[in-house]
């Protein structure tokens, strides 16, 4: 029997648009492989089979009597989905950016497993990069499995397995999809409300009968009952991207939390809610005493389950981007997240990485699932944070010295900001649409501006 996608992954690849792409991105920086790109193409060869979905592409049911389902793809061909680029000399952080922001604008082949990774050599130092792009379909909860994470080691001399041969099983044909969605309805006829025509049609009541991604966010919605603030961060988005990088240590966070209190991720939308500010004040715009900016935040939530953190809630965040002093904002901003931390039982970074070990495609795609299914107007951008191991990883005995996510926008979302922490430092990679937000590198450097204003607060 094949697997049948779910109501919410359906209605997302039904509502996906071409100027919208739903892709997750990730910017891996590493040294140069001592067995050049070579070696890591040979290493996600080798692991593919650790993650089977990387192989199978969506097969519509004909009709649309029932959702799509996961089939082995046939024609599976590697070398499309693992490409090589080189940049022109000097081979700078712009110019791998520039590709970045041209690969993040072009949706995936929804005929083909649902991604991509880039080995792209030419950067200065003799580094290389590998850019990834994942559809969130794959990701279901935080028990997924991501390419990265088989991908990435430890030690840097962990062997590689060999590659072995994979037959595929033959997929359905029409005839067969149809027969086994009518056979699911005699044996479970409430199967029918889960078809894919009834998520697209539907897909707001959908995503409000889910407890897990989207349940925070929509007890949330129902305490505020207001629309988000105006901002031109919310405007019709192009099919073209800009991506930009920033970067803070993570002990500099740390002495501004113990020096002001609150937690680290405190800091860090401290530091976001700043930027903004600066940022919206260099385009003229009028900011207050009482503007804010409304920020959707994926949260790991404790669940009744004994297993710890294994839900994601999503939730309003209203930034105080009005507010001048740097001090009252992280005071504002933490009352306003350990209300969630004591309400919604969060869970913390250490037991996160404990149980999912480094996958920043996992939360950040399980936010970009809330932001698709709910309306624009809740919300001006999303903001996800993903705690990683503070310690080296290795790919193909190359170690990574840098990773960026790259958040998807949703329709009328002229930015997401993702953060990642790596071996003492985090990473912001800010994915913005080129016409309204043009000048996302201005806001990036704004926000390693912030960190240093608050460390001299903290002094």
């Amino acid at each position: 029997m094949v697997e049948r996608l779910t109501r919410l992954d359906a209605s997302f690849l039904y509502l996906e648009e071409p100027d919208t792409p739903m892709h997750v991105g990730g910017v891996l920086i590493l040294e140069a492989p001592p067995g050049g790109v070579d070696a890591l193409a040979a290493l996600v060869e080798a692991r593919l089979p650790l993650v089977p979905r990387y192989r199978q592409r969506v097969a519509e049911v004909p009709g649309h009597l029932a959702n799509p389902v996961w089939v082995d793809d046939p024609d599976f061909d590697i070398a499309y989905h693992l490409r090589r680029n080189g940049l022109p000399r000097p081979g700078t952080e712009a110019q791998l950016l520039d590709l970045v922001s041209r690969l993040a604008s072009r949706p995936l082949d929804r005929t083909r497993p649902l991604w991509e990774m880039y080995l792209v050599e030419g950067l200065s130092r003799g580094r290389v990069a590998v850019v990834t792009k994942t559809h969130p379909a794959l990701v279901d909860g935080l028990s997924a499995i991501d390419i990265g994470q088989v991908l990435l080691d430890v030690e840097p001399d962990a062997p590689a397995p060999e590659a072995g041969t994979w037959r595929p099983q033959r997929p359905p044909n029409g005839a067969q999809l149809v027969w086994q969605a009518l056979d699911e309805y005699a044996r479970r006829p409430s199967a029918i409300v889960d078809t894919a025509r009834g998520a697209v049609t539907d897909v707001r009541s959908t995503a409000a009968r889910l407890t897990g991604v989207a349940g925070g966010l929509l007890r949330t919605a129902r305490k505020t009952m207001l629309a988000a603030p105006h901002s031109p961060l919310n405007s019709p988005v192009g099919r073209q991207r800009r991506v930009a990088v920033a970067r803070a240590d993570l002990h500099d966070l740390k002495t501004i939390r113990k020096a002001h209190g609150g937690t680290v991720n405190d800091v860090l939308l401290t530091v976001v809610t700043g930027a903004l500010r600066e940022w919206l004040l260099s385009r003229g715009e009028p900011v207050v005493a009482g503007t804010s900016v409304r920020a959707l935040v994926p949260v790991s939530m404790q669940d009744e389950n004994p297993v710890a953190g294994n839900r994601v809630s999503s939730y309003l965040v209203d930034l105080p981007v009005g507010e001048p002093n740097p001090r009252v904002r992280l005071t504002r901003l933490s009352y306003a997240m350990r209300g969630i931390a004591q309400h919604g039982q969060s869970v913390g970074a250490d037991s996160l990485i404990a149980l999912t070990g480094f996958a920043p495609p996992t939360l950040h795609a399980l936010g970009a699932r809330a932001a698709r299914g709910l309306s624009r107007r809740l919300f001006n951008l999303v903001v996800t944070n993903v705690p990683g191991p503070q310690f080296p990883l290795y790919a193909a005995g190359s170690r990574m010295l840098e990773v960026f996510p790259v958040v998807p926008l949703a329709r009328g979302q002229g930015l997401s900001i993702g953060m990642t922490s790596y071996d003492g430092r985090v990473y912001f990679g800010l994915n913005a649409d080129r016409d309204s937000v043009g000048d996302v590198d201005v806001l990036a450097d704004l926000i390693e501006q912030e960190v240093g204003q608050l460390v001299e607060t903290a002094g």
